[in-house]
C-alpha cells in the first residue's frame, strides 16, 4: 500500500471539498508515492507525536489539525510549528490533516460529540450549501439503461435515504458531423435525428470527475452532450454543528454535571442558568461563537463548545445556556473515531495490502492545564 492509497481512504471519510475555505487541510508534508509503513492518529501533530510516529514506524501522521496553516515564508527551527515540518521531512514522515472536512462530515466530529454526551435524532445545524450538483445528459434510446446504471455505479443519484433516482424525458435529438467526425448513429455530413432520453440526475460536489469518467465511458457517442448545474438546495447531511435531544429532559444542574463527566473537563464556563429543563442540544466541536445564532435559531435549550470569548456569554440574552467546555476536550474523541473507521477502511483494501495498522497516538497535545 501506499500513502497515496490511505490518501484516497481518508478523501472517502471526509471529502475535502466540504473543507471550510480558511483552512489548510490535505497532505502538508511528505511524499504520497511512498510505501505506506503505518499510520499514527493525532489531534495535533507536535515534535513529540513526530517522535512518536519515529519510534512506532509510522510514516504517515492523520492529524486533525493542520500544523501548517497559514503561509511558512521561513523553516528556519525557530517555531515549533517549523520543528515539525524539519523534524517530519527529516525523517520521510508525511503529515495528512482533516481538519473542517471531518467537521462537517455527518459522521465526524459532532456526530461523535452527540454520542458521548447522549444525544439522540441528530441533524446538521448549519447544512452546507452548493454542495449538490446536477446533471443532465442525452443518451440514445436503447442505451439509456446502461448510461444511467452506470451513473448510478459512480455514486449519482443519492439523495438523503434514496439511491439510484433520476428524472427522464424521452424526445427527439439531432445532430450534422462533419468531415472529421465518426458518428455512431446516421451519416456524416447528413442531419439525424435520433429518439433519445435526458437523463436528470443529481450527485454530490466531491463525486464530479468520477461522475464525468462514468458517464463518458458508457455513453456510446462519439461527443457527448451534458451539462452541470450547482443547485441552491442545502445539504441535510453536511454542515457545521449539529443538534440533537436527550431522552429525558435534564435540570440544568444535572445537564452541567453529566457534561463534565462526560467529556472529562476540568471545567465548564457557562453563561448564567435560566431555571428551565434542558432536553435540545446543539453542539460544535472547536470554536463555536459563531454559530450562537443558529443553536438559538434551532431552538436549543444548551449549545456546547469551546472558546467563547467574554462578550459571547452575553448574547445567550437569557434565551440559551451557553456551554464552553475547552477546545481540546470538545474534539478529544475524534482520534478514536478516525481510528475505528480507518482500521475498518483498510481491512476492506486488497488483503495483501492491509499489513498498515493504524495507531492512536498516546500523546497528550492539550496545551491547557486546570489548577
Amino acid at each position: 500500500m501506499k500513502i497515496k492509497d490511505m490518501l484516497y481512504i481518508l478523501e472517502d471519510i471526509a471529502p475535502l471539498a466540504y473543507a471550510e475555505g480558511f483552512d489548510n487541510t490535505g497532505l502538508l508534508v511528505g511524499d504520497s508515492s511512498k510505501d505506506l509503513t503505518n499510520i499514527l492518529v493525532t489531534l495535533d501533530t507536535l515534535e513529540e507525536v513526530v517522535e512518536e510516529a519515529i519510534a512506532k514506524d509510522c510514516n504517515l501522521i492523520v492529524s486533525f489539525h493542520p500544523i501548517v496553516f497559514s503561509g511558512l515564508k521561513k523553516i528556519t527551527g525557530k517555531t515549533y510549528v517549523e520543528r515539525v515540518v524539519q523534524k517530519a521531512i527529516k525523517n520521510d514522515i508525511a503529515i495528512f490533516a482533516i481538519h473542517t472536512a471531518l467537521d462537517n462530515s455527518w459522521n465526524g466530529v459532532n456526530a461523535t460529540l452527540c454520542e458521548k454526551i447522549g444525544l439522540k435524532n441528530r441533524k446538521v445545524l448549519i447544512p452546507k450549501t452548493e454542495t449538490i450538483k446536477k446533471l443532465l445528459t442525452f443518451v440514445p434510446s436503447e442505451s439509456a439503461s446502461e448510461v444511467r446504471e452506470a451513473l448510478f455505479l459512480a455514486g449519482a443519484g443519492e439523495i438523503g435515504n434514496y439511491s439510484n433516482c433520476s428524472f427522464n424525458i424521452t424526445g427527439r435529438g439531432s445532430f450534422n458531423g462533419n468531415e472529421d467526425s465518426n458518428p455512431v448513429k446516421g451519416k456524416r455530413g447528413e442531419t439525424h435525428f435520433e429518439e433519445e432520453i435526458q437523463i436528470g440526475i443529481t450527485f454530490a460536489k466531491h463525486l464530479q470527475s468520477r461522475i464525468l469518467n462514468a458517464l463518458f465511458k458508457s455513453h456510446p457517442y462519439e461527443e457527448v452532450a451534458y451539462e452541470i448545474t450547482t443547485l441552491e438546495n442545502t445539504n441535510q447531511h453536511i454542515g457545521m454543528g449539529m443538534v440533537g435531544e436527550f431522552d429525558a429532559a435534564l435540570s440544568e444542574d444535572t445537564f452541567l454535571t453529566h457534561l463534565k463527566s462526560a467529556m472529562k473537563t476540568g471545567c465548564v464556563r457557562h453563561s448564567p442558568l435560566l431555571q428551565k429543563k434542558i432536553k435540545k442540544v446543539a453542539v460544535l466541536g472547536g470554536s463555536g461563537s459563531f454559530v450562537i445564532e443558529a443553536a438559538k435559531a434551532a431552538g436549543a435549550d444548551a449549545f456546547v463548545t469551546a472558546d467563547l470569548k467574554y462578550h459571547d456569554f452575553f448574547k445567550a440574552e437569557k434565551s440559551i445556556l451557553l456551554t464552553d467546555i475547552g477546545h481540546y476536550e470538545s474534539e478529544q474523541y475524534t482520534k478514536d473515531l478516525l481510528v475505528s473507521v480507518l482500521t475498518k477502511k483498510i481491512s476492506n483494501f486488497a488483503p495483501a495490502l492491509t499489513k498498515s495498522k493504524v495507531v492512536l497516538s498516546q500523546t497528550n497535545t492539550n496545551p491547557i492545564s486546570y489548577f
